[in-house]
């Protein structure tokens, strides 16, 4: 059963301007099962067929020249020297709507797009399922944002009923390290780098130091940041940088680390129901990852750049995400809490009295309340 996608429209507008359009993002988020949604009278092709990656690899003349255009060809990144071979096809033939190219392994990907079709094609970035998809796709029926959280937003969990969000992730994961780790990274023991990831998961919401982390899994420092990076390119982590404009405070310059799906996070914490995340203390830390990346998936959605900060002090004083917009802040404080008063909003007013209540456009608590209602008068 096919879920809206908010990408829809994006995707056809980028199509219609470029002679290429890239889909990138994370395994299983469903960029193959929307381009073809999208654009169902296109001829597709997939790379992970070995006698096709090797047409496309060793002759990408006769592999256009057979195909044809306009064409989908998914898991690009097996066939690295089509790209070179697309720079000079696409620099001969400027139309728009020629080609659209797919891949899970997002590095190979994106390099090879980096370094022969760079301004020459159309990038979107798919991401996981925003609740207001699956409230859309529920039309009507009961949402609950806690089932959301430990769910997750993979599309699959919800399209099939009765699918265990324990098995799904548990060959997902398996999946992931085999196919997408082995291939980007020589690990040399995925054991390893599974332990990383658990850890990983466990400081979502959290200041990132790459000192801690490594300790605590017990690998060098380097190598957190190496993994770090394939996590980010992979589509699994949010690296989110702080905001700061030298007005003489002491401010944290080290990025937030969150999980791109709170599902994948829950599980790889442990828990098997969302009563077992919400009587735990990660719940806060599980509900900001969510906030946030709902809001990441909003602008990736419309194919837009992410202007996303947070902010805090040396002595603890912080607002959860700051979007900027023609240089004003929308600013959000993230608490798991039914009812919220103005002791939360503390972090709010020392950036309103830092940088000027004219730098902000509003002030919110993102909280799990039924309604919305005003927490201060200022």
């Amino acid at each position: 059963m096919w879920i809206t996608r908010k990408y829809e429209e994006t995707l056809k507008a980028l199509f219609a301007q470029f002679p290429a359009v890239v889909i990138s993002g994370a395994r299983q988020v469903g960029k193959t099962a929307l381009v073809r949604h999208v654009f169902p009278d296109i001829n597709y092709l997939s790379l992970d067929f070995p006698a096709l990656a090797a047409q496309a690899e060793h002759n990408p003349e006769g592999f256009f020249r057979e195909h044809g255009f306009p064409l989908i060809i998914d898991e690009a990144q097996y066939a690295p020297p089509l790209f070179r071979y697309l720079k000079a096809m696409v620099d001969a033939d400027r139309r728009p709507g020629r080609l659209i190219l797919t891949g899970s392994q997002v590095f190979p990907l994106m390099q090879g797009i980096s370094e022969s079709l760079a301004g020459r094609c159309g990038v979107l970035t798919v991401m996981n399922l925003a609740t207001a998809e699956l409230r859309s796709f529920q039309d009507g029926g009961m949402f609950h944002e806690g089932d959301f959280l430990f769910k997750g937003g993979y599309p699959e969990l919800h399209a099939q009923a009765g699918l265990s969000p324990q098995f799904w992730y548990g060959a997902y994961l398996a999946t992931y390290l085999e196919r997408d780790v082995r291939n980007i990274l020589n690990v040399g023991s995925i054991r390893d780098f599974d332990r990383f990831l658990r850890a990983v998961a466990a400081r979502t919401g959290q200041i990132l130091s790459y000192s801690d982390l490594a300790r605590d899994v017990g690998i060098a420092p380097n190598t957190a940041k190496k993994w770090i990076s394939v996590l980010q390119t992979s589509g699994q982590v949010l690296l989110l940088e702080p905001y700061f404009r030298n007005i003489g405070k002491r401010l944290v310059k080290s990025p937030k680390l969150y999980l791109c799906d709170t599902g994948l996070a829950a599980f790889l914490m442990g828990f098997e129901s969302w009563q077992a995340v919400e009587r735990h203390p990660a719940v806060g830390a599980l509900w900001e990852t969510h906030v946030v990346m709902e809001v990441v998936k909003s602008f990736a959605a419309r194919g837009k750049g992410i202007p996303l900060w947070f902010w805090r002090t040396a002595w603890g004083a912080e607002v959860d995400l700051l979007i900027e917009r023609d240089g004003r802040f929308m600013a959000i404080e993230c608490k798991y809490a039914e009812v919220v008063g103005e002791s939360e909003t503390k972090g709010l007013k020392a950036f309103a009295d830092d940088y000027g209540r004219e730098s902000l456009r509003a002030s919110y608590i993102a909280s799990h309340a039924t309604r919305s209602y005003p927490v201060s008068g200022e």
